[in-house]
């Protein structure tokens, strides 16, 4: 599974005066969409931190096509792009229910050992889930 879908319908708090998804918000999507796409890989979130491990994001590129609105019913598309050494990188869609193209974007996250802070290898299990992936 390289990439994976989810909808998520505007809420008016994540608007701005004009009905326009503020620019901050984009990157709630991206995430909402990264921890759907590690579930259906099998990891989790939760799995992660009960296990030492964060995943924090240390690069993120937001490129804004056409506005997103109030009310829309938007697809987030995750696409996973590749994984090495303690990195792993995502790219992103958002589409609106018309299937115009609204926003792309890009993401780079680290894997880091939450009693240390520093940046580890992805536990075994990771690497196997990662390695079954169609490229």
């Amino acid at each position: 599974m390289k990439a994976h879908q989810y909808q998520v319908r505007v809420r008016y708090s994540e608007t701005d005066q004009m009905g326009v998804v503020y620019h901050g918000n984009y990157a709630q999507y991206f995430e909402m969409g990264r921890v759907e796409w590690l579930r259906n890989l099998g990891i989790s979130y939760k799995w992660m931190e009960e296990n030492g491990i964060m995943l924090p994001v240390v690069a993120l590129n937001i490129n804004y096509k056409k506005p997103a609105r109030y009310d829309d019913l938007l697809l987030v598309k995750t696409i996973f792009k590749s994984q090495q050494s303690v990195k792993i990188e995502f790219d992103y869609e958002i589409y609106n229910d018309n299937n115009e193209l609204l926003t792309i974007g890009n993401s780079i996250l680290v894997f880091v050992d939450m009693k240390s802070g520093r940046p580890i290898l992805p536990p075994t299990y990771i690497l196997e889930k990662l390695s079954s992936i169609d490229n």
